[in-house]
This record gives C-alpha cells, sequence and structure tokens, in this order.
C-alpha cells in the first residue's frame, strides 16, 4: 500500500491523556503501517499527563 488507508495524511500527531486509550491509538497506528518518528512529548495541564507522539506513513503493516 503506498498510501494511508482511510485518506489519512502521512504524517500524524496523536495527542491525549497518559492512558490505555491513547496506547491503543499508537498501537492501531503502528498496525495500519505507521512508524514512530521521534520520541514522545510530554505535559501536564494541571490535571493530567498529556502525551503527543508523531507517525509517518511507512506503508508496512506491523509483523510484516
Amino acid at each position: 500500500m503506498t498510501q494511508p488507508p482511510n485518506g489519512l495524511p502521512i504524517y500524524r500527531v496523536l495527542t491525549g491523556p497518559d492512558d490505555a486509550g491513547f496506547c491503543r491509538r499508537v498501537s492501531e497506528a503502528l498496525e495500519l503501517g505507521y512508524r514512530l518518528h521521534g520520541g514522545p512529548a510530554l505535559t501536564f495541564n494541571g490535571q493530567d499527563v498529556i502525551v503527543a507522539q508523531a507517525v509517518v506513513w511507512s506503508g508496512q503493516a506491523a509483523g510484516h
């Protein structure tokens, strides 16, 4: 696959609270064929730790 599925962009930044839901979203992106781009960024909004992780399209689904 040369382009990401469902019209997704080649470069994405996933953000959200540092919880299982965020980890699932990153895992799903990796399974689709994205790869991590750099390390995560973390901040604290006074209540929760917020994470940002960039991913780029590699066209290779995880495990292939």
